[in-house]
Formats: structure tokens, C-alpha cells, sequence
């Protein structure tokens, strides 16, 4: 399983730290990762994967649930996704 997840909100300390925490719990592992700050927004873009098939429902649900108390909003995506998208 290969996914896309984004990260934006206004900056603050720990943001980095909190999303790649809940991701390790998640079992999911960080093969890229990308990371701005746009004025004073917070941006960040990670592929991520992970051996085992996983139910995107409850990753969206943790993650969003998660962003919500780091107040951000975090947004997981299949790369099949973007994978059909180029293949057209």
C-alpha cells in the first residue's frame, strides 16, 4: 500500500514531530517527505507505505481526528489515485 498524505496549517512548533509520530503508530513507513512554510502556513507533503493492506477509512478518520488536535488538517490519499490520473 503506497499513499499520499498532506499536512497544512497555520505554523507552529511540533507539527513535524506530532505527524510523524502518529504515522510510526499507524504502522505506516515515510518514504518521502516534503516541507515548507508559505508565510505563515504550514505545508507538507509525504509519501508514505506500508507491507500490509490498509483500510483507508480508518487511516482518514485517525489522521483527520489527529490534525484536529494539532490543528491542522491532515488528508491521506491512495497514489493509485494519482497513478490512474497519469495513465489517461
Amino acid at each position: 500500500m503506497k499513499a499520499i498524505i498532506t499536512v497544512v496549517g497555520k505554523d507552529r512548533t511540533g507539527i513535524v514531530a506530532g505527524v510523524s509520530a502518529k504515522i510510526a503508530e499507524l504502522d505506516l513507513n515515510i518514504d518521502d517527505i516534503s516541507q515548507t512554510v508559505l508565510d505563515e502556513y504550514f505545508t507538507m507533503m509525504m509519501v508514505v507505505s506500508s507491507v500490509d493492506k490498509k483500510d483507508f477509512t480508518q487511516l482518514r478518520s485517525e489522521l483527520e481526528a489527529y490534525g484536529d488536535s494539532l490543528n491542522v488538517k491532515i488528508n491521506i490519499q491512495s497514489s493509485a489515485i494519482f497513478d490512474a490520473m497519469h495513465n489517461l
